[in-house]
């Protein structure tokens, strides 16, 4: 009977070598994903990180596993889906924007978290130690609010002739890093701004409240996944009370506002990729370096801007990457 046994255990392991038997009990990593919007409207940045991680390799439900989790619009919802994703023992986090990586530090202090945010100054959030050597668990992309700000409003100015006063329309679940760069930058170009809040609220409200104030010459739209994800609820708004406005989103133009100027969100989505790369492959976040997006992309709804009665300097033309008629 013993014989029978140890026949059949060697046999086992000729069939089955150590090597085979590793690569089965080897664990697939688990990628986690946050993000505060809706899901069925972040196709295109899911389908990005899907393609650049199999081209590096990790392709999932073979070599990898990817957990998405989305707030749809309800920012409290984060809090419990980050701890969801640290009680998966996820490898890694993929957080975007403030709601999802404050809700994702909270949950881990040892799970890598790799952030994708428009909004915030990391260090003054102290989220990290500084843009050099992170520090901590933590890395990503972040924008540099104060020079977009600056940028917003040299080319919306372009556009409305004499601008002197603009509504701007803040996410407030966002932080008031990005507003509070808007509010100096409009003040160092002798600009008023009026703010419109919202928060976990439809922003189209915020902006019919917005075009009927009687003297905004046009709307700044800051950054937020929300605002990005409802731009084309936002667009029709605008066009029915012909006021101008400026989004980070190119989908704001395409669905038929004026104009966009922002971050290639689908590049940062493909730069997130290597930060996977070399945390799956060991790597400590606390020692990749913070990155700020550097393709912008200018696109003009030349369609809208003739609707709204507005002449386009020629030089605005010539510098923008698309112009949509």
């Amino acid at each position: 009977m013993r014989r029978r046994q140890t026949l059949v255990l060697l046999a086992a392991a000729a069939t089955n070598p150590p090597v085979a038997r590793a690569q089965q009990n080897k664990k697939i990593p688990i990628i986690g994903f946050i993000h505060p919007g809706r899901r069925a409207l972040g196709a295109v940045t899911m389908d990005v990180l899907r393609r650049d991680m199999g081209q590096q390799g990790y392709v999932e439900g073979q070599t990898v596993h990817l957990e998405e989790r989305w707030g749809e619009g309800k920012p409290e919802r984060l809090t419990q889906m980050a701890r969801e994703l640290v009680a998966l023992r996820a490898d890694l986090i993929i957080a975007v924007a403030r709601p999802s990586i404050e809700a994702a530090l909270a949950a881990t202090k040892t799970i890598p978290i790799v952030a994708n945010d428009l909004e915030n100054d990391p260090v003054a959030m102290g989220y990290i130690a500084s843009l050099a050597r992170p520090g901590g668990n933590l890395t990503g992309q972040f924008l540099d609010a104060p020079t977009i700000c600056g940028k917003w409003l040299q080319l919306i100015g372009e556009l409305v002739p004499n601008l002197r006063k603009v509504a701007v329309l803040w996410d407030s679940l966002t932080g008031p890093h990005q507003r509070d760069a808007f509010a100096a930058a409009a003040k160092a170009s002798s600009i008023d701004s009026a703010v419109i809040e919202y928060g976990g609220v439809d922003p189209t409200d915020a902006a019919i409240a917005a075009s009927l104030t009687p003297d905004a010459q046009a709307l700044v739209q800051l950054g937020s996944p929300i605002i990005n994800q409802t731009s084309a609820q936002i667009a029709a708004v605008l066009a029915s009370r012909r006021l101008p406005s400026i989004s980070p989103f190119r989908i704001f133009p395409e669905k038929g506002g004026l104009v966009s100027y922002g971050p290639d969100l689908p590049d940062m989505y493909r730069r997130l990729v290597p930060y996977v790369v070399k945390v799956l492959r060991g790597a400590n976040p606390g020692d990749l370096p913070i990155e700020q997006p550097t393709k912008f992309e200018l696109v003009l709804n030349l369609k809208t801007a003739r609707a709204f009665g507005l002449t386009v300097p020629p030089t605005f033309l010539l510098s923008a990457d698309e112009v949509i008629e």
